[in-house]
């Protein structure tokens, strides 16, 4: 929880207004939820989650600590949620990131998300990106 708050505090500068923190535990342990941490001595440095909506999966909460950047953590956990994705049939993953995030942005266009448009609940603003990638 503490890295998903620090996310929020994260969005909130970039974006100049506050993310309305809808998360907690008992979110995150849902059937659908995939909630992944990398830890080094026990000290969670990065997290993502995978929310199955059926037709596709959606990523959020993709986070590394600011100290941490740069030592492909982001990678590695986008991979292995990819991974998860795939192991349980899923077939195209989705997530909405904020125009902001240059360094997210170049991820997942480096690892082969396109631009789409929005999906499920989401709706156009013009501080948000759509990108989608099919496994």
């Amino acid at each position: 929880m503490a890295l998903i708050e620090q996310l929020h505090g994260y969005l909130s500068d970039l974006d100049r207004h506050p993310v309305s923190p809808a998360v907690t535990v008992e979110s995150l342990q849902r059937p659908h939820v995939t909630f992944m941490t990398a830890r080094v001595d026990g000290i969670p440095l990065a997290c993502g989650a995978g929310l199955d909506h059926g037709d596709y999966v959606e990523l959020k909460y993709m986070y590394v600590l600011p100290a941490c950047r740069g030592m492909g953590l982001g990678k590695q956990m986008l991979e292995a949620l990819e991974t998860q994705v795939r192991k349980t049939g899923g077939k195209l993953v989705r997530l909405e990131t904020g125009t902001a995030q240059t360094e997210s942005i170049e991820l997942y266009e480096r690892s082969g998300y396109r631009r789409c448009p929005p999906f499920g609940d989401h709706h156009a603003r013009p501080g948000s990106i759509f990108m989608e990638k099919p496994l």
